[in-house]
């Protein structure tokens, strides 16, 4: 789950790559530009949170079964890690007003695939198309607010806004979607993108004006090699915990991916206008931010799941129930991150980068220790130091890297950080997810034979559950206990990996990012 660049760049250049000359954008309103790259920035998180609140019903109502479920949420979020890269030179080339109504229109197109979806294959070509949407809409987004609001002091103050309003489309996800499903079928969550994105394409085309295109180059080799080797990657990783991860076809997949990202390293080293310079990760400050950009949203995302599914499936709430108690989570994360980007300038990158993953960690341990019974009330400190720890790494994260480069890089390191964040948004979805199911169905058959359920009607829960058919009758209380715990123990083991990978980082942090004073 989570934008989507979950984050703003610090404040400094906001083209997504080398500066290109760029007209600001004076014949449009300063005000209605904000409103509506921050109505952008919500579309592309909302659609985040609103899907994975609505999975378990569409799970038990498209019959889904849980390696292809984890594919629902990533689909999004691994096109957008592809493409934001391409996006931002296509912003330069063709102009950034246009791209950012074109990704505007492409969300609403996908949310409207989504909402008529007969199939699970159909949602996911909807995630498709609108992840593609986000990835438009997010460096766009970024560039115009930098070409609109050239001062430095109003650009730290309209870009923590846009940071802001990408939190509240985390935040209110939930809640649309619980609401909406109490009264109507899951299609109608995606009803709410596509109404946000209407009203986000009149405002634009009321009071944006548009940059002037400039010559770049779309980098066509960089753009294929890098989406191969994503996707390859990707596939393996979540195909790979229902056949395998040594079986013929995902071997296939490893080497697709590693070959790629070979091949694309030599393109960008090569290219006149790279999509991206690898020549910026011969700066150990640099590599070190783009893991920790990445963990940030591997962690923020792939936790969002789980405890999602934890509150609909091991406790058996409604989705409604669900999202006001992930409001604490994304709640905190908007203070955080908001209090954060101001403070950076007194505390420097590596205390509230390093702070953050620890205390990350440190609620990712704690909630794996409660089990499924545990009530909110000794949950909700834990939800709310998560989201918390989540966004002190947001904007000093951001603003490392673009200390770690030359001024003239700072556009492009800009862009960097967040296809990183992307790139672990959708492994945090699919990792973690994956990390569950399979844990999950290992589990299943000692809890089930520790509530004394016969094997007859054992090995029909497990048949069910693998293939992701339950049923809407109720079930037996020993068998819905012992469903409970199973997926308790997948939640618990991703929670505890997630800690780890969280420490590690930490410590990564504190050897290797710069601790240059934030500068305008």
């Amino acid at each position: 789950m989570t934008s989507n660049t979950t984050a703003p760049p610090a404040p400094g250049p906001a083209a997504p790559g080398p500066a290109a000359p760029v007209r600001s954008a004076v014949r449009g309103s300063r005000p209605v530009t904000l409103i509506a790259m921050c109505l952008g920035a919500m579309i592309t998180f909302l659609q985040i949170t609103a899907t994975v609140s609505a999975l378990t019903t569409i799970q038990r109502d498209l019959r889904v079964d849980p390696t292809t479920l984890i594919w629902i949420p990533s689909a999004y979020t691994l096109m957008v890690a592809s493409v934001v890269l391409s996006a931002a030179t296509l912003g330069n080339r063709y102009g950034r007003k246009r791209v950012f109504g074109a990704g505007v229109l492409a969300m609403i197109v996908g949310a409207a695939v989504v909402a008529g979806a007969p199939t699970v294959a159909w949602v996911i070509v909807g995630q498709l198309v609108a992840g593609l949407g986000g990835a438009l809409i997010l460096p766009n987004s970024l560039a115009i607010l930098g070409a609109t609001f050239t001062d430095p002091h109003r650009r730290t103050e309209v870009i923590t806004a846009w940071s802001a309003a990408s939190g509240i489309g985390l935040a209110i996800g939930p809640l649309i979607a619980g609401t909406l499903l109490q009264h109507y079928r899951w299609h109608s969550v995606y009803l709410s993108t596509i109404v946000l994105g209407v009203i986000t394409l009149v405002v634009a085309a009321v009071g944006v004006a548009e940059s002037r295109p400039s010559a770049a180059r779309l980098d066509v080799r960089g753009l294929l090699l890098g989406t191969v080797a994503i996707a390859a990657a990707v596939y393996a990783m979540i195909q790979g915990g229902k056949d395998g991860y040594a079986s013929p076809v995902m071997l296939v997949a490893w080497i697709a991916a590693l070959v790629s990202l070979v091949g694309f390293v030599l393109v960008e080293l090569r290219a006149s206008a790279p999509m991206l310079d690898v020549r910026l990760f011969r700066s150990a400050s640099f590599s070190a931010v783009m893991v920790v950009a990445a963990v940030s949203l591997f962690g923020f995302t792939g936790v969002a799941i789980l405890l999602v599914l934890f509150h609909e499936r091991a406790q058996a709430l409604s989705p409604l129930d669900t999202g006001w108690r992930m409001l604490v989570l994304f709640g905190a994360y908007v203070l955080a991150a908001f209090g954060a980007g101001r403070a950076i300038r007194r505390t420097g990158f590596k205390a509230p980068i390093a702070l953050g993953l620890v205390l990350g960690s440190v609620a990712s341990f704690a909630l794996a220790t409660q089990g499924p019974t545990a009530s909110f009330g000794s949950r909700w400190a834990l939800f709310a130091l998560f989201g918390a720890a989540s966004g002190l790494v947001v904007a000093p994260a951001t603003a490392a890297a673009l200390a770690s480069v030359v001024p003239a890089q700072a556009g492009m390191a800009a862009g960097a950080v967040n296809a990183a964040r992307q790139v672990g948004s959708v492994l945090g979805s699919s990792v973690l997810g994956t990390l569950l199911t399979t844990t999950m169905l290992a589990d299943l058959p000692d809890r089930l034979a520790a509530h004394q359920v016969g094997e007859p009607t054992a090995a029909a829960v497990r048949v069910a559950v693998a293939a992701g058919v339950t049923g809407d009758q109720p079930l037996p209380d020993p068998v819905r206990v012992a469903l409970a715990e199973a997926l308790t123990s997948g939640v618990q083991a991703g929670l505890r990996v997630n800690g780890i990978v969280f420490l590690v980082t930490a410590v990564l942090t504190l050897a290797l990012v710069r601790n240059r004073p934030h500068m305008p």
